[in-house]
């Protein structure tokens, strides 16, 4: 790829060195007398980098950077000035020119600051394409999930997302809490400002504090220089303190000052530091239960807690484990270089039934190891870790084996779906006999509604129990 330059000079002698010179290292080159031919050629062009004269004959030097900055936004602007007019050079800098140069021009000086320029240009449109990338991967559609729980939740975070509340996310390990506040964050405001991620129960009890707000030089033994604290990095944009209920009670009144001043003060230091950050906080704790045990402090609990999101287990959204799977195939095929594709209706049914304790990230990982020790197309329950086997079945269920012999193909979906209504009713059976036929009791236990209950047992004649 050749890059483009264009060079606005109103002495034709100066515009034919630089065309030729530029010429000679590879550059497209185009050179314009004028300010307005100048915005002419800018417009059909599109320059990479514009060499521009301040003194012109038809228009300030400073109206022309202003037309190129609106036609080409991404152009890199250099200034050539004479030293009489080097105050509305640095203005020009000020406005958005990348750099200037005073007459006469060194050529090789002129050179490496246009490769310089181009760099720049190459370096910002490659954070560009990171963060739209990091938007992509982190857009609420990244988060695998069609059932009617994971509707809900999607919902939520959209309207999450639109204010500025701090927020707490609940749920089991596994359950993606860091990718919905992930989500979160770049469906939001917030969303060009940077995420910085604390593990609150990973950091030792005597240095919290300097990790949320930093420390001055000296303020305690090995402090040799001063630190900026994760509060202080996430200036402008969110700080997610990723299992908040591991900090013990005397951080946590930190904290609590930090979130109700808005403002830090370094370890050792005097000065206090004003921050501007969203708060979303996860754990994987009831909070409720630690307040009443007295290991987290209900005032912190309530100035999180301004708004909330539970992250379902797994178990609760089962019909979600074929699409899942189906994403974690995607996602590893390349690296494993195996093309596998699919799971048998029995392998299906022993990931429908079981009950996984690690949620999403066991999935995944179950997923990975199966597809590295497996060399057929098709997970098999043979495949699976030995966990799952007692959870396989003998053969395929009637229900899944009819529809495969009436539409005379694969019909892992069908299986899927028939192996998923089988686990589900048992999980009702049991949940009402836990209950002793209670179905109120039972509907909670199950994280339902009594009336989607009532209406379940209704469709697949589940028992009372």
């Amino acid at each position: 790829m050749k890059f483009k330059v264009l060079v606005v000079d109103d002495e034709k002698s100066i515009r034919d060195i630089f065309v030729l010179l530029l010429q000679e290292k590879g550059y497209l080159v185009e050179a314009a007398g004028g300010g307005a031919e100048g915005l002419d050629k800018t417009r059909r062009f599109g320059p990479d980098v514009l060499l521009l004269d301040m003194n012109l004959p038809d228009m300030s030097g400073l109206d022309v950077l202003a037309g190129v900055r609106k036609a080409c936004p991404l152009c890199r602007i250099v200034i050539i000035t004479a030293f009489g007019t080097i105050k509305n050079a640095v203005e020009a800098t000020k406005l958005g020119a990348y750099a200037y140069l005073e007459k006469p021009v060194d050529n090789e000086e002129l050179l490496l600051l246009i490769e310089r320029a181009l760099e720049v240009k190459k370096l910002e449109a490659e954070v560009e394409t990171l963060k739209n990338e990091l938007h992509a991967r982190y857009r609420f559609e990244a988060i695998v999930g069609t059932s009617a729980r994971m509707n809900s939740i999607f919902q939520m975070m959209e309207r999450i997302a639109r204010v500025e509340g701090t927020v707490l996310i609940t749920g089991e390990s596994g359950t993606g809490k860091e990718l919905a506040a992930r989500a979160i964050h770049f469906a939001g405001p917030r969303r060009a400002g940077p995420f910085v991620v604390v593990n609150c129960g990973a950091i030792p009890r005597d240095l919290i504090e300097s990790e949320f707000f930093g420390h001055s030089k000296g303020s305690f033994t090995d402090a040799k220089t001063e630190t900026t604290g994760k509060f202080e990095l996430a200036h402008g944009g969110t700080i997610f303190l990723d299992e908040v209920g591991e900090l013990p009670v005397e951080a946590q009144v930190k904290l609590l000052r930090a979130l109700g001043e808005k403002e830090i003060v370094k370890v050792g230091g005097t000065k206090t530091i004003p921050v501007d950050v969203r708060v979303i906080a996860a754990t994987n704790k009831i909070l409720d239960d630690e307040t009443k045990k007295g290991t987290f402090r209900e005032d912190l609990y309530f100035r999180l807690a301004v708004l909330s999101l539970r992250m379902p287990p797994l178990r609760e959204r089962r019909e979600d484990i074929p699409l899942l799977c189906e994403h974690f195939f995607k996602k590893y095929r390349a690296e494993l270089k195996k093309d596998i594709h699919g799971v048998s209706p029995e392998a299906m049914e022993a990931l429908l039934r079981y009950d996984w304790p690690g949620n999403v990230r066991e999935l995944e990982n179950s997923i990975y190891e199966a597809m590295v020790l497996s060399d057929d197309p098709v997970l098999t329950a043979g495949s699976l870790p030995l966990r799952f086997r007692e959870f396989a079945p003998a053969r395929i269920p009637s229900e899944a084996r009819r529809t495969s012999a009436e539409s005379g193909r694969d019909s892992l979906r069908e299986a899927a779906q028939a192996a998923a209504e089988n686990a589900e009713r048992e999980l009702i059976e049991k949940a009402l006999r836990e209950a002793g036929g209670n179905r109120t009791l039972a509907a909670r236990r199950l994280g339902i509604s009594r009336k989607t209950l009532f209406n379940k047992m209704k469709t697949m004649g589940a028992k009372r129990g």
